[in-house]
């Protein structure tokens, strides 16, 4: 039987507010346990939560490919004399792959013409007539020069085809945003712009630009 003097008792007191929380923290630790779940390595679980994310491996991997093109970058007027006398031989100095062309890491300065799909032809003095350069815009970045510009991305650090061109396509992306993001680039046709990015040698007379970094005067 407890009396008023057990509950005025302040021992009793005490001992009574140790088991309310020695209860509170056993309810806390049973509430823990049944919100904790346990991956098994290799398990379908653990693959769902690596799945490759595109968004985040272009912007972790962009300024890797971007830093590696302005290194390497050729000045367009000395590049073209090299690319009409031998492309294999310009290709295997200043580029990067074979297959459907070597991807070729190029600055320039030069003067922005019609744009056709977001597609500009850049006017760059002293250049060959018979040479063409374009350079992308957007909204649509297609290709998959930026992934392939440094030869140290390939098929086998990834799981599939789809994951690999994913790849490429986030790479653009990450582009558009960093560079391009700030441009008004409906409004580029007679302006003066100096480019550094990379295009694929596949026909050393019609040059299609995939910049890294570009600026507007």
């Amino acid at each position: 039987m407890t009396t008023r003097a057990d509950i005025t008792d302040p021992r009793r007191r005490g001992g009574w507010k140790i088991a309310a929380a020695a209860s509170a923290t056993v309810l806390l630790l049973a509430a823990m346990a049944l919100d904790t779940h346990v991956v098994v390595l290799g398990s379908e679980q653990d693959l769902r939560e690596q799945a490759f994310s595109p968004a985040r491996y272009g912007a972790e991997t962009f300024p890797g490919v971007r830093d590696s093109i302005l290194a390497r970058a050729v000045d367009a007027t000395e590049l073209a004399p090299l690319v009409l006398e031998d492309r294999a031989a310009a290709a295997e100095a200043h580029g990067v792959g074979e297959g459907t062309g070597a991807v070729i890491p190029v600055r320039l300065t030069g003067t922005m013409g019609e744009a056709k799909s977001g597609i500009y032809t850049v006017a760059v003095p002293e250049l060959p007539d018979e040479i063409t350069v374009r350079v992308q815009t957007g909204p649509a970045i297609n290709g998959t020069e930026l992934r392939d510009a440094t030869g140290e991305i390939d098929f086998g650090q990834f799981k599939n085809q789809i994951e690999y061109q994913n790849a490429g396509a986030a790479l653009n992306d990450a582009m558009k945003a960093e560079v391009l993001e700030g441009i008004d680039t409906a409004a580029l046709s007679g302006r003066e712009v100096e480019i550094t990015g990379a295009f694929r040698l596949i026909n050393p007379k019609n040059w299609l630009i995939t910049p890294v970094e570009m600026a507007v005067k």
